[in-house]
């Protein structure tokens, strides 16, 4: 019996393409291995968008090319964004490398593994026809569960300076809403519950005679049984007036946004080729919070990018201030090739970008925590995942889930709630999660 095993590294359009690598490999015949020991045929499906990333599969690479040593009929396969950008460079730098698959080629993996295992080494990038892009997204199987990623789109038009995507990913390619809403309704029949319609930039998502994504949302919250919607990731430029009611009018859209803002200062914005000002930037933020007290809002920023003065990052920890985000994920700007940010002047150095991503993420931990701990005594509702790992407490099993503002939340009860959203008031407090106890009194759905 063939088996595989996936090693997966990125966003979460990253996780949604391994599973469906994994699922056209299952419909050919293959099973998942519960470990790499155990699998003829390894997957590193990768990602490009920072070089730490695609260091790290550089790293994982040569050790399994190692381990192939002692197993040479083992299968080594690099698919996802590396692969699309080396191609054929990789066959020639790693010899124990047997195939090489882009981000447009996942329909055509069994077939390609086929040719693999015949002892040809394959590379195969590049875009496809696009009726043959959204056929590589047709629905799957999928074992059951209580949350999971459905792709709406993928590709992006926007060409930020700093970004491989648009080039690596295509042009963006929405998937019909029809299409979309049976998905969600299968997996509902299989026992989801949460939903999260993903893409490179979702509120872009535009379809047939002016389908909106705020049409889709609406469309997708009122499939029966979708307990929870959540969307990622936005551009700010396209969150329109009719997306920012949706987060009003419709009852399980989640109370979160993740906007990336990646820069407070508008001559860094404009640099990176962001199309909107920092004031633009706050403006939406308020109007959101005025359509949704308490919305939860999270970000992307890049410290140090080419020509970012002190008073730039300055401006940056203002916008930390002013919007009070209730987390962030922030990295140090990394060149990628092919992009029009490689070749501007003046990249800050290394030690001074590590100083002030400290800073600035320092200041985000204390925001976090100030704003989770002003949680404290509130009832939230909470869609119960699964059992929590490190439980409070050895008495009672300790679950585990996340509310509506994407916080995680851990507390006791029992297992016959899992799938369920559930009121908990939050007891306790930390950066990275809360606690709380069920409250017993209130109807749990």
């Amino acid at each position: 019996m063939r088996k595989f095993h996936i090693h997966t590294f990125g966003c979460q359009m990253n996780e949604r393409d391994s599973e469906r690598i994994a699922a056209w490999l299952s419909r050919a015949g293959h099973v998942p291995a519960a470990d790499e020991a155990r699998a003829d045929l390894i997957i590193i499906n990768t990602c490009s968008i920072r070089k730490k990333a695609e260091d790290k599969v550089y790293s994982l690479l040569g050790r399994l090319e190692k381990d192939k040593r002692s197993r040479p009929d083992m299968i080594l396969a690099v698919a996802g964004c590396v692969a699309e950008q080396e191609g054929e460079n990789l066959l020639r730098r790693f010899p124990g490398l047997n195939l090489v698959f882009g981000t447009h080629q996942v329909g055509r993996v069994a077939a390609l593994v086929e040719k693999a295992r015949a002892g040809e080494r394959v590379s195969l990038v590049g875009s496809l026809p696009d009726a043959d892009r959204l056929e590589g997204y047709r629905p799957f199987h999928r074992a059951p569960g209580v949350s999971t990623f459905v792709t709406i789109m993928e590709g992006c038009d926007n060409w930020c300076s700093y970004c491989v995507v648009p080039a690596l990913r295509g042009r963006e390619l929405c998937r019909p809403p029809e299409e979309i809403a049976n998905e969600i309704k299968s997996l509902v029949e299989t026992g989801y519950r949460e939903f999260t319609l993903i893409g490179q930039n979702v509120n872009s998502y535009r379809c047939g005679n002016g389908f909106s994504f705020p049409g889709l949302l609406r469309l997708a919250a009122g499939i029966s049984g979708v307990g929870r919607l959540r969307f990622a990731t936005s551009h700010p430029k396209d969150l329109s007036p009719d997306l920012i009611r949706a987060f009003a009018e419709i009852p399980n859209l989640a109370r979160h946004i993740h906007l990336p803002a990646q820069s407070g200062s508008n001559r860094v914005l404009a640099a990176m080729n962001r199309r909107y000002t920092r004031e633009d930037y706050l403006e939406k933020v308020e109007r959101l919070r005025t359509a949704c007290p308490g919305i939860a809002i999270t970000t992307d920023i890049i410290i140090g990018f080419p020509g970012e003065e002190e008073s730039d990052f300055r401006q940056t920890l203002d916008l930390l201030e002013e919007v009070r985000f209730d987390g962030s994920f922030s990295f140090v700007y990394s060149p990628r090739p092919g992009t029009r940010a490689a070749d501007l002047a003046g990249p800050v150095e290394g030690g001074e970008g590590r100083r002030r991503l400290k800073i600035f993420q320092d200041r985000q931990d204390e925001i976090t925590l100030e704003l989770n701990q002003a949680l404290v005594g509130r009832v939230h509702e909470v869609l119960i995942e699964g059992i929590n790992p490190r439980p409070q407490t050895r008495q009672a099993a300790s679950l585990t889930g996340r509310d509506s503002g994407n916080k995680i939340v851990h507390f006791p009860g029992s297992p016959d709630l899992i799938r369920k959203i559930t009121p908990v008031r939050i007891t306790e407090a930390a950066i990275h999660s809360l606690r709380g106890t069920i409250e017993n009194n209130l109807v749990s759905s």
